[in-house]
């Protein structure tokens, strides 16, 4: 009974969390951003991303990827060479080039089903999502949708989106983007490609 209580309270839990982000977006970019999200779905199934993060899951973490926190990550900089390795997998470099043909995307990275990193398009804050709605709603299958914030890294106004990676139709990882509101708001700078014509 209580496994059962502990099952509910987590779905729940995420229920709640994907119900109210599809609430936080501005209605001034609400229709923009429903476009933007259908464009970027394109990547849960793009075998670039999929095949890493299959990779990453079949891997179990070893040296300092199993002991590493979000502190110990949050405390390192972009020169260590631990970042560095993350930073310069084919993945990482593959996101780059996705963010570089699109200005809306300030940033984005991608989780295994660990909640650990797999790739980026720069470092991240956290090293792991494991518990946070921006990892485990996209691990359910469904669209995350964040408030708008201003970005430390960027000092940019960004909204995050999460997408579930999918390996035949199940979620073994997630996606995030950091969107440019002033992009979503007033539109791509001209000369920006669409990005659904070169995923």
């Amino acid at each position: 009974m209580t496994t059962w209580k502990n099952a509910f309270t987590s779905c729940l839990t995420v229920l709640i969390c994907a119900v109210a982000s599809f609430s936080q977006a501005p209605p001034e970019i609400k229709s923009k951003l429903d476009a933007k999200i259908k464009q970027l779905s394109s990547f849960s199934t793009d075998p670039e991303i999929v095949n890493a993060v299959k990779a990453h899951n079949a891997t179990p973490p070893a040296g300092e990827a199993l002991t590493m926190t979000n502190e110990q990550w949050h405390s390192l900089t972009v020169l260590d060479p631990f970042v560095r390795t993350t930073a310069k997998t084919p993945l990482s470099e593959y996101l780059k080039t996705k963010k570089n043909a699109d200005d809306t995307i300030a940033k984005v990275f991608v989780s295994g089903a660990d909640g650990s990193k797999v790739g980026f398009d720069a470092k991240t804050e956290h090293w792991t999502h494991k518990g946070l709605p921006k990892h485990e709603v996209p691990m359910t299958g469904a669209t995350w949708i964040g408030p708008v914030k201003v970005d430390d890294s960027t000092g940019q106004q960004l909204i995050q989106v999460g997408l579930p990676v999918l390996d035949g139709g199940k979620p073994i990882g997630s996606i995030v983007f950091g969107l440019r509101v002033d992009k979503l708001r007033y539109g791509q700078a001209p000369g920006a490609e669409s990005l659904e014509r070169r995923v």
